[in-house]
């Protein structure tokens, strides 16, 4: 890779592959969760944290209530609610409490996670496993040219906004209403 253009063109075709390898239905189901919750909350450390804000931001311009974990004007989760939980390892002492706390409240857990053999899974209503590599380099995760958690943080970013794209494909209109005008 002698150019910009070409570690681009790289980093692309690994996420291709990486998307190629996520499930169809596993995808379904999260959107099925979105279009059933009364509101969806999103949590998530780091940048995974950060493409969460990012559909979650999607997500509000397309009409659905949705709030970011950790935010000051975050309410209480509650029935009927989703909390969606981005974490390559899913296995932080953080994220089970909010999966046990968003349960005591009687909200649903989806999780998007590169990790198959977590027990978060067993918590949850529905998981995303993303077959994408993550910082901590298992030997079952692809091979990377990327550093760090960018592959997996690049496919969910793709898979979670292909999900927006499909749930809002006929609002446009609202969405442009709907977005900032303050800046």
């Amino acid at each position: 890779m002698d150019s910009f253009k070409e570690t681009a063109q790289a980093c692309v075709e690994e996420i291709s592959t990486v998307i190629s390898h996520t499930k169809e239905e596993e995808l379904e189901a999260i959107a099925q969760g979105f279009k059933q919750a009364r509101r969806i909350f999103f949590s998530g450390d780091g940048r995974s944290g950060l493409m969460g804000k990012a559909i979650a931001m999607r997500l509000m311009h397309g009409g659905y209530e949705v709030y970011v974990v950790g935010e000051t004007i975050t309410p209480s989760i509650g029935e009927g609610d989703v909390l969606l939980l981005v974490s390559g390892s899913a296995t932080g002492v953080a994220a089970r409490q909010f999966i046990k706390k968003a349960k005591q409240a009687g909200a649903k857990v989806m999780l998007v996670t590169a990790n198959r053999e977590t027990e978060f899974g067993d918590l949850c209503e529905t998981c995303l496993f993303v077959p994408a590599a993550t910082k901590q380099r298992k030997p079952d995760e692809p091979k990377t040219i990327q550093p760090l958690g960018n592959q997996f943080d690049q496919s969910i970013h793709l898979l979670l906004d292909a999900i927006v794209v499909k749930l809002t494909k006929e609002k446009q209109a609202e969405m442009k209403a709907r977005h900032a005008n303050l800046e």
